[in-house]
């Protein structure tokens, strides 16, 4: 599998977007966690995300665009989802 530049910089992209929506929901603040934070929390969040969308077979028929609305969706679904777990387990410790 070869990764191109333009793929990791849609990534990086789609992270800072979706990473940056979740926490500001989360933390009701405009910076959410902060910059690096936000786009890591995105980029797992797409992961997560993605790999849940693709289980249950979801597909919002949105296109498929460079930057498709579907990645920003899973991505931020997956970046909620990490924050809970994150919650949970802070809760637990």
């Amino acid at each position: 599998m070869n990764i191109s530049l333009g793929q990791v910089i849609v990534w990086l992209i789609v992270g800072a977007l979706a990473g940056s929506l979740a926490g500001m929901i989360v933390t009701r603040r405009r910076k959410g966690y902060g910059p690096l934070t936000n786009i890591v929390l995105g980029l797992i969040g797409a992961v997560i995300g993605g790999f849940l969308f693709k289980l249950l077979n979801i597909n919002l028929g949105l296109g498929e665009i460079a930057i498709s609305f579907d990645d920003l969706v899973a991505a931020f679904v997956g970046s909620l989802i990490l924050l809970g777990i994150v919650a949970l387990l802070m809760r637990r410790g």
